[in-house]
């Protein structure tokens, strides 16, 4: 079975590709992003259903070289953000793979790209180039700083941390700043990219209009800041580094174990005083003092040492059991393969194999979990240019001249 797709003028294309069950089947998406924020909202449009091709340099994708860690031979970054789409690679400095490029843009659904704003528009593929051909087309842009003043500066997320403010928030407080474990901004424009498209193709499901979406990585660390954006935005306070302490509530942190660290989030008077029963403290949550998250806060010097000697009886593993059936948030600090154990514990089944035989790939499973139409896991992350020969194909179909670089 093929994907069907029709292009501006109404003419009716079809995808070699068999269709994926999927809310987003039928979906094409012509994926010109690379490295993680793009690859990665492309991934999840995938697992629903969308037939995803995406486009690369002669070069392949930054991330195919970003190693160690590899699994046979393939840098396991890459691996992590691809799976579910076709390969096409494209020299778009080249006349006929422009063209071939304008062509796939002219009959997707949905464009996703991430170079420098303005970097489309050189190869004849900027929204402004493909929407009157394509009124129906979804363009989404991710950039670091925006399409107006920063457009000149490159998105790298670690940039990003930095002035953000997030370094400002992580680490020791008398320590330097730290970044993020991960690169938490592109992951969440990522996210808010795959949002924004969802939004735009209901709107196009009700009046037949595409439209640009853009996302930035600067907005959404912003956003993503929450509690500390509103603290400066609404309250004219500037954040400061606490290390792993949080600014308004206490126990809210890692506090140590007999044999690890486990994070213990009293957030309110009940919890706290279910977690002084637990640890055989009870009229520490009957004096005044500490009666009130408030109090608990400004004295948190005072109470952090009584609630130490008690965690010293136990490990981490045991508190986490027995204060999680008292009612008392808390967990036990993990490494990565800590974290995929706790899931598959509770049942979450965080790996799925995406491929067969030789090409099987373990990967984590989507996020979203959907009653009637869950996620589907259908083709491996692609080698370089896998699909190439019959996307040219199919490309070069009803080909004529008015697709042809300007």
């Amino acid at each position: 079975m093929s994907e069907h797709h029709t292009t501006g003028d109404g003419t009716a294309t079809s995808a070699p590709a068999e269709s994926a069950p999927g809310p987003l089947s039928g979906l094409l998406v012509a994926d010109f992003s690379r490295i993680l924020a793009g690859p990665y909202a492309t991934m999840l449009l995938a697992d629903l259903g969308a037939d995803v091709i995406k486009v690369e340099s002669p070069g392949g994708d930054d991330t195919r070289s970003w190693m160690p860690p590899v699994r046979d031979g393939v840098a396991t970054y890459y691996l992590g953000v691809n799976r579910g789409k076709r390969s096409l690679a494209l020299d778009l400095r080249e006349e006929e793979d422009a063209r071939l490029a304008q062509r796939l843009a002219r009959r997707a659904d949905v464009l996703i790209e991430n170079l420098k704003p303005g970097g489309m528009a050189r190869y004849g593929l900027g929204y402004d180039d493909l929407k009157a051909d394509n009124p129906g087309l979804v363009y989404a842009s991710i950039s670091g700083f925006g399409s107006g003043a920063g457009r000149h500066v490159p998105g790298y997320d670690l940039m990003v941390q930095a002035v953000s403010g997030l370094m400002s928030l992580t680490g020791d407080p008398e320590g330097p700043a730290y970044r993020a474990g991960i690169s938490v901004f592109d992951v969440m424009a990522g996210n808010h990219a795959a949002i924004g498209v969802l939004a735009a193709l209901r709107h196009r499901d009700a009046t037949g209009q595409g439209q640009q979406v853009e996302v930035n990585l600067l907005s959404s660390a912003l956003t993503g800041l929450v509690n500390h954006s509103s603290a400066y935005v609404a309250g004219g306070t500037v954040p400061y580094r606490m290390g792993n302490a949080h600014p308004s509530v206490f126990p809210y942190e890692p506090l140590p174990t007999a044999d690890r660290e486990l994070i213990v989030t009293a957030g309110n008077d009940g919890q706290f005083r279910r977690l002084c029963a637990v640890l055989g403290i009870p009229e520490v949550a009957d004096d005044p003092g500490f009666a009130r998250n408030a109090d608990r806060t400004a004295r948190r010097e005072e109470l952090r040492p009584l609630l130490v000697a008690r965690l010293a009886a136990r490990g981490a593993e045991e508190w986490f059991d027995l204060l999680v059936t008292a009612g008392v948030p808390c967990a036990p600090v993990n490494t990565i393969e800590g974290g995929f154990a706790l899931a598959e514990r509770f049942g979450l089944d965080p790996v799925v194999v995406v491929g067969e035989g030789e090409r099987a790939v373990p990967t984590t499973r989507h996020p979203v979990r959907l009653s009637v139409t869950p996620a589907h896991y259908r083709l491996p992350p692609p080698q370089l240019d896998e699909h190439g020969a019959e996307l040219r194909s199919w490309l070069k179909e009803n080909d004529d001249s008015s697709d042809a670089t300007t």
